[in-house]
């Protein structure tokens, strides 16, 4: 298959990259410099220089594919505006062909739950609001084989929000612990970012239009077992120490807000409908593997 990929060169993105190119698709790559361009290059795919505010180009580039997967978002304030300029975009080209396109939000629109499937009620903080009524457009387009990949909290390869774990503050000391977001007793769903490319190629494949899709593993540890098995990695022993909510909100802004979410996924839809494996390493066994 002809694949448009957007965020090739992401974290998320550069393995969704990989798994197309392993599994036999022809991918193009949309990139924003030279340097990008070798680097999907060097993978096996064909990098095209676009912009995702030019919905122009960006439609004509879908039209030209057999499906699109579209993994990339600025992570800024003018995030909202350029997806829904992509998306819309996207969706214009494969109007009426019947072809997939893959879409991302993530599993903190559902807000804190302790059960969460696809059926969950909507919820997002503030950081990821503006996802919800897009993915929503998504869904509900005529003519095109739609998904949605929802993302739990990714990790693998040194990679996501476990470094901003390691990166936290110490306390001080002879013995100093690791803060932890917030109190950490709540959970974060979590994702081997392998096997969510995985999962994005099968939707891609094999999807039923309109799906929707919680790319989570089932693990589902608190923000404290995380800490504490970041603190052994980095050299303190396990020792942890909690944060005021009102302090994690400070340091981390709205960005804090959704990482204090307590929530708990199976990601059971995708195994179900897709035949998803999810088989990498739990978060807590790649950790103790890795070096901060």
């Amino acid at each position: 298959m002809r694949v448009l990929l957007t965020g090739g060169t992401g974290y998320i993105g550069a393995s969704v990259l990989d798994r197309l190119v392993s599994t036999g698709h022809q991918v193009t790559a949309v990139v924003r410099s030279a340097e990008k361009a070798d680097l999907v290059r060097a993978k096996g795919a064909e990098p095209t220089f676009a912009d995702l505010s030019d919905g122009e180009t960006l439609q004509e580039l879908a039209a030209a594919t057999d499906g699109v997967i579209h993994v990339a978002s600025p992570g800024d304030e003018t995030s909202a505006t350029v997806d829904e300029i992509a998306v819309t975009s996207f969706l214009r080209a494969l109007r009426n062909t019947n072809r997939p396109f893959v879409h991302t939000t993530g599993v903190w629109l559902h807000g804190s739950s302790s059960a969460i499937n696809e059926s969950t009620a909507m919820n997002a903080p503030r950081l990821t609001a503006w996802r919800v009524p897009l993915a929503k457009l998504v869904r509900e387009a005529t003519g095109v084989r739609t998904s949605v990949v929802a993302p739990a909290v990714v990790y693998g390869h040194g990679g996501g929000l476990v470094n901003l774990v390691a990166a936290g503050p110490q306390t001080a000391g002879s013995a100093p612990a690791l803060t932890m977001v917030g109190p950490g007793d709540q959970h974060w769903s979590t994702v081997h970012v392998d096997d969510l490319a995985e999962l994005y190629v099968l939707a891609l494949e094999k999807a039923p239009a309109g799906s929707y899709f919680l790319g989570a593993s089932g693990v589902n540890p608190t923000v404290r077992d995380i800490t504490e098995a970041v603190s052994r990695s980095i050299g303190l022993s396990g020792r942890v120490e909690p944060e005021p909510v009102v302090q994690t909100l400070d340091r981390l802004g709205l960005l804090g807000e959704a990482l204090l979410l307590d929530q708990q996924a199976s990601g059971d839809t995708a195994r179900r409908v897709l035949g998803w494996s999810p088989q990498r390493p739990s978060i807590l066994d790649d950790i103790a593997r890795t070096k901060f």
